[in-house]
């Protein structure tokens, strides 16, 4: 393990603190200046409270000295997503059409959760406007790169969050997910990223995607992401559709294993296209779970194609989000977001009753299926990262980010517990995303099986 403090899991950290071996002082310079180092070319935050930070530094490390360190996170840095609130920084979502000049005093409910468990916030991670697609740019920040090639795409929507977990710039950062927003990002940089069961994470405001979307943990160990989740999935009164907290403790449980365990493997989740040093290495983390002791059988879930369901449900979504934008703010947005939002109000209310009528029976199918089994595998991605500055790859994958990501959204029209953690690295270098899927509420169970597959593979990080 690294002795960098900027490369240590979040658990390492709070280990050094309790020993008085390591100070959060320290720790989040060493952030800092990977930050400093790194930001220019990578282009992962949006905005960094340097101030801010070292001052909650310096405050946890009080504690710590006194004994009394605050919560279960007390100095470890993180970062937040420029969709989600956070109380002081300006939330512009990747849009020229937000105004920073007015009230930013509220966090929301995460972010409530992470301040009140003495987490460092270092600043706020980049996000294509709105969050609307898989990849990461924006008219406000640019273009954000991949730590393993800057040429390449980190992904997204959460691909500033990925870019600064995978280079040292924050132990923890906080996602979001409508449509593999987490998963994607966590997939192409080679980190652990895990969507919640919808409603586990409360989220305020609502998202313009409604039920879609999800916030979650972005980390570089799977342990370090069951302690966000757990800190995370403390209640929160503002989200009427949360799940009514049940005190669990993720990082309960997670050495447990796989053995007895039956697992599903969807290589291609009904035929979709995936390129073969993709497939190559998803197939062989399939038969590495077979090696930790659960059964494998390859099987698929023989749900209908979800791609129509979720364009209708996300671009109406989008079309909501710039229907308030005057024409002056639409000619200062992303091109293809308002392609897509074009789309989205073309599709009328029976389109939308239909594709809703259409999510309900994939869920169902999916809750049928778990019947059989416990977890399903499936590649995260059916490619490795493509070029930074574009939308989608070349053909075959097609032209829009719905089409290069068939096997991330289907779960967030299911709602059900998904993660991404890294399986190898392709030929070209690049970090390959292996998908374990769990049936709704199972979180730890999703966790417990990625935290066995981590032991028997543990995560490789960027030579930077």
């Amino acid at each position: 393990m690294s002795e960098d403090p900027a490369l240590l899991p979040a658990t390492e950290l709070l280990e050094r603190y309790r020993d008085q071996s390591l100070s959060p002082v320290a720790a989040t310079e060493a952030c800092l200046d990977r930050i400093e180092r790194h930001n220019d070319t990578l282009n992962a935050f949006i905005l960094i409270d340097r101030e801010g930070a070292r001052m909650a530094a310096a405050e946890s490390a009080k504690r710590w000295e006194l004994g009394v360190p605050r919560g279960r996170l007390d100095g470890v840095p993180a970062s937040i997503k420029d969709i989600v609130w956070a109380a002081g920084w300006p939330t512009l979502k990747g849009s020229l059409t937000v105004d920073p000049n007015q009230p930013w005093d509220e966090d929301s409910p995460a972010v409530a959760r992470l301040r009140e468990h003495g987490a460092v916030l270092l600043g706020r991670t980049t996000t294509p406007e709105f969050g609307w697609k898989g990849v990461t740019d924006s008219p406000l920040t640019g273009i954000t790169r991949n730590p393993w090639n800057p040429a390449k795409t980190p992904g997204g929507s959460s691909g500033g969050a990925a870019a600064a977990v995978a280079s040292g710039m924050g132990a923890l950062a906080l996602g979001s997910d409508g449509g593999g927003s987490i998963r994607i990002p966590a997939g192409f940089t080679g980190v652990f990223g895990h969507k919640p069961t919808f409603g586990r994470v409360p989220a305020y405001p609502p998202s313009p995607f409604g039920t879609l979307a999800h916030l979650g943990p972005m980390t570089r160990t799977v342990t370090d992401a069951a302690l966000m989740l757990t800190v995370m999935a403390e209640g929160d009164p503002r989200d009427g559709l949360a799940l009514r907290p049940d005190g669990s403790d993720y990082t309960q449980g997670l050495d447990d294993g796989v053995e007895g365990l039956k697992l599903a493997f969807s290589p291609s989740l009904g035929g979709h296209p995936v390129e073969p040093e993709v497939a190559e290495l998803v197939r062989l983390a399939a038969q590495r779970f077979e090696a930790l002791g659960a059964e494998v059988e390859e099987a698929d879930p023989e749900i209908p194609d979800c791609g129509p369901i979720f364009v209708c449900l996300w671009f109406s979504g989008a079309a909501a989000v710039i229907e308030p934008i005057d024409e002056a703010g639409r000619a200062k947005m992303d091109p293809g977001l308002l392609e897509v939002a074009k789309t989205g109000a073309s599709y009328g209310l029976s389109d939308y009753l239909a594709a809703m009528r259409d999510r309900d029976r994939v869920r169902s199918l999916m809750s049928q299926f778990h019947q059989r089994y416990d977890l399903l595998l499936t590649p995260s991605l059916p490619l490795t990262a493509f070029d930074a500055g574009v939308d989608t790859p070349t053909d075959p994958h097609g032209q829009s980010w719905a089409n290069w990501t068939p096997f991330t959204y289907p779960f967030n029209l299911t709602g059900q517990p998904a993660a991404s953690l890294p399986c190898g690295l392709a030929p070209n270098g690049l970090p390959v995303g292996l998908q374990i899927v769990g049936p709704r509420y199972a979180d730890a169970l999703v966790l417990r099986a990625a935290r066995a597959f981590e032991q028997a593979s543990p995560i490789a990080l960027p030579s930077l």
